[in-house]
């Protein structure tokens, strides 16, 4: 069932009710109202619910901002990367922004294209209950991290392509990306491995296409975000740690070449001595331009 909770007091009233993490304290201002565990398909999975945080005293539609976690696709849920960005959160239901986040499957229980079928369809449902939970459907980005920047990025770049696999029921969505905002996500399968993991049929990367990609390129070059660049992309905004050794900051630098190739606005930002993950991708100057980015591009 489909909770509501609405931060009156402070933001811990709702809390405990919600049984939700202790971080929502730090990242969600006073007054935020939270719908809890949403269905977004005509299921009982677990892994198909998101949740929608609407800004305090919002007084029409807010833009909206959609959420996809990290966790090498087999692991985290719709909270995950939100504990260490808190401070992002606080400042865009501050600005004005709603925030949705969304649960996947695994790929320990579906491959490849099951998540981004997944993704799709939340988007989707979100576009179609715009009015009931107070979003502009016509102001949609997507924020995601590791494995949910994959996912997003694939997601809005093959956004105004025919790519039937990757819906549920084959047809095209109504809705449209207006920008990506993508942090250390792979871009491209197939120049993702060093030799020696080529191989490799237990990493994460195999997992999600049930295949290594020197077995199935086909399916690697499917899964892979630049596949589907062209000029009719919305603008991207490129976070990545300097120091990252689980996805190489060379996938960012790929990522902005090919959509510098197509003319599509990007910026990239590689954060010097950062990791995977963690508070340095918090800082007041990334969130600052990141915020200006998208107020420019979401008009």
């Amino acid at each position: 069932m489909t909770r509501l909770f609405i931060a009156i007091f402070s933001v811990i009233s709702f809390i405990v009710s919600a049984q939700v993490p202790s971080f929502f304290n730090e990242a969600f201002p006073k007054g935020t109202v939270f719908y809890q565990n949403i269905p977004y398909a005509a299921d009982t999975l677990k892994k198909h619910l998101l949740d929608i945080y609407l800004p305090p005293n919002a007084s029409a539609n807010a833009p909206l901002v959609i959420w996809i976690h990290g966790g090498a696709w087999n692991h985290n849920d719709k909270y995950a990367d939100m504990g260490y960005m808190t401070g992002t959160i606080k400042a865009l239901l501050e600005k004005g922004y709603a925030l949705a986040s969304i649960d996947y499957r695994f790929s320990t229980h579906a491959i490849f294209p099951a998540q981004i079928q997944d993704c799709n369809q939340a988007i989707e449902f979100l576009y179609a209950n715009a009015a009931k939970y107070k979003l502009d459907k016509n102001k949609f980005a997507v924020m995601g991290f590791s494995a949910g920047g994959h996912l997003g990025s694939l997601l809005a770049l093959s956004n105004n392509n025919e790519v039937p696999e990757f819906y549920v029921n084959k047809k095209k969505p109504s809705f449209r990306i207006k920008v990506m905002l993508d942090f250390y996500g792979p871009s491209d399968f197939t120049l993702f491995f060093a030799t020696s993991d080529l191989n490799d049929i237990d990493n994460s990367i195999a997992k999600l296409l049930g295949h290594t990609p020197l077995l199935r390129p086909d399916i690697s070059k499917a899964a892979s975000p630049v596949t589907y660049v062209d000029k009719n992309d919305p603008p991207f905004f490129i976070v990545h740690g300097e120091n990252d050794p689980d996805v190489p900051r060379a996938q960012s630098y790929l990522l902005k070449s090919w959509l510098d190739l197509a003319g599509v606005p990007n910026a990239l930002t590689i954060v010097k001595d950062a990791p995977h993950y963690g508070k340095m991708f918090d800082a007041e100057d990334i969130r600052t331009n990141l915020i200006a980015f998208l107020d420019k591009y979401m008009k």
